[in-house]
Parts: structure tokens; sequence; C-alpha cells
């Protein structure tokens, strides 16, 4: 049986673990607000001087290569922002991976000392049922474990995706803007 006192502090404990995860989302948000704002402090900058650049070009021949060096800067910032977005989000949802599988543990320990206690307090004969009830929560827990390791594994796959994409996409400027700047 649950005491009052064991339902208190398990309502504590899931109004800190909210208080906690709430933090930890807010600071995702300051994060990405603080990238947005450099990202655009350094598009206005930029912009100026891209524009103060194309307006002194003397020629179209000056002008086309102007515009050859700004695509590889342009794709690498992107990639480089891209990249700082993915590691805010991905940061984030770590934080709340780990406060999710240390709550899931936790309830776990909790109901399988509900079981084992019920168990003991199990009337004679009913070992079999008891031990088939056993097991099953062990399956249920080993599914889980394995649901959480394929996760992971997916979760590493696509930022090793993710990551091969970005540096194509940087390889793919770089190649495009020595192209253009031979002609």
């Amino acid at each position: 049986m649950l005491t009052a006192e064991q339902i208190l502090a398990s309502q504590k404990a899931n109004v800190e673990t909210l208080f906690g995860l709430t933090a930890k989302a807010f600071e995702g948000v300051e994060k990405l607000v603080e990238l947005n704002m450099t990202a655009s402090k350094a598009a206005i900058a930029e912009a100026a001087g891209t524009t103060q650049a194309l307006l002194s070009a003397k020629d179209a021949q000056e002008l086309l290569a102007l515009q050859a060096a700004m695509f590889q800067p342009l794709a690498e910032k992107t990639a480089s922002y891209s990249r700082h977005l993915y590691e805010i989000a991905s940061g984030a949802g770590a934080e709340f991976g780990k406060t999710f599988e240390a709550q899931a543990a936790d309830a776990q320990k909790k109901f399988l000392a509900v079981v084992d206690n019920a168990a003991k307090n199990a009337p004679a004969g009913s070992e079999t049922a008891v031990a088939v009830f056993k097991s099953a929560v062990a399956a249920g827990s080993n599914a889980l474990e394995s649901v959480q390791k394929a996760v992971k594994q997916a979760s590493d796959v696509a930022e090793a995706n993710f990551n091969a994409v970005a540096n194509t996409a940087v390889n793919a400027a770089k190649t495009t803007t020595t192209t253009r700047a031979k002609r």
C-alpha cells in the first residue's frame, strides 16, 4: 500500500522534474534566439557589404566574379547555421530523453517493488501465476530497453546523415565556386 508520504514525495519529484524540463526547454529557446539574432546581425552586415561591392563593380565580368565569390561563403554559413540549429535541438532532445529514461527506470523499480510485495502476500498456490506475471513484466522491460536502443541508433544514424549532407553541400558549393571563378 502506498502511504500519503510516498504519494507526496512522488508528486514533489514529478513537479521538480517538470520544472527542470521547463528550464531546459527555455534554455534551448534562449540558444535558438541567440543563434537567430547573431545570424540576423551577420546577414544585415553582409548584405550592406555585398551591396557596396556590387554597386562598385566596373563591368559584368567583375559582377559575375563577385557573385561567384559570394556563393561558397553563403553555403558554408547556411551549413553552419543548420549544424548549430541541429545541435540545439538534439541537445534539448537528449536532456528530455535522459529525464524520460530516469523516470521510466524509477517507475519500473517502483512497479517491481509493488509486484514483489504482492507476490509475498499472494495466497498459497498462486506461485505459478505470480511467476508468469513477473516473466511478463521482465519481457516488457526488455522490450522497452530494445526500443530505447533502437531509437538511440536511429538518432545516431540521422546525425551522421545530416553531417554528411551538410559536408556534401559545402563541398558542392566550393566546386561550383571554383568552376565559375575559372571561367
